[in-house]
């Protein structure tokens, strides 16, 4: 292994998880839980998301961190900050760079998940949170992922990266 893979392989850090979200409908409101079930190739309980195991956008995650930076660039004062409801994102993870979860398995309390890819901003946001919100939002988006094995997620469980099983195929 060369050092710079041992650097990618190595995620010293453990989030948390700080807001979980559901979305019942495509365009309705968010719906803020202390606790939600995963599921195995079929997402969240109670989130719009389509079941199935070719679709990679089961679970959306945003990095809590992120949320200041988005309110910054949009010039928000502390009291019209921007909220993790507003992004419409699953779940809000604090104390670990989403980024280094690439292509990697993690566990959140009971669950085990899968990074698909990255969450990319929609155009939507720019309508519901006004101008400027995409622009903000690039490379704070998040990240997608797939449910393997499910379970509970609660309020401030830990988010663990899962050991490589063969850091130089993965």
């Amino acid at each position: 292994m060369s050092p710079l893979q041992a650097l990618l392989a190595a995620v010293p850090q453990q989030g948390q998880v700080r807001w979980i979200g559901v979305r019942p409908t495509s365009r309705g409101a968010m719906l803020e839980l202390d606790a939600v079930e995963a599921r195995r190739d079929a997402g969240l309980t109670g989130d719009h998301s389509r079941p199935g195991p070719r679709n990679a956008r089961q679970v959306t995650l945003i990095q809590w961190e992120h949320l200041a930076v988005v309110s910054a660039l949009l010039g928000r004062p502390p009291e019209l900050a921007i909220q993790p409801e507003d992004l419409r994102r699953n779940l809000a993870i604090s104390g670990i760079n989403l980024f280094s979860l690439k292509g990697r398995r993690f566990r959140i309390g009971q669950a085990i998940l899968e990074t698909t890819g990255w969450c990319q901003p929609c155009a939507r946001l720019e309508e519901r949170l006004g101008l400027g919100t995409f622009q903000a939002m690039r490379g704070h988006g998040g990240i997608t992922a797939r449910v393997l094995h499910g379970g509970i997620i609660r309020l401030n469980d830990d988010v663990c990266v899962e050991p490589l099983t063969n850091p130089r195929l993965e």
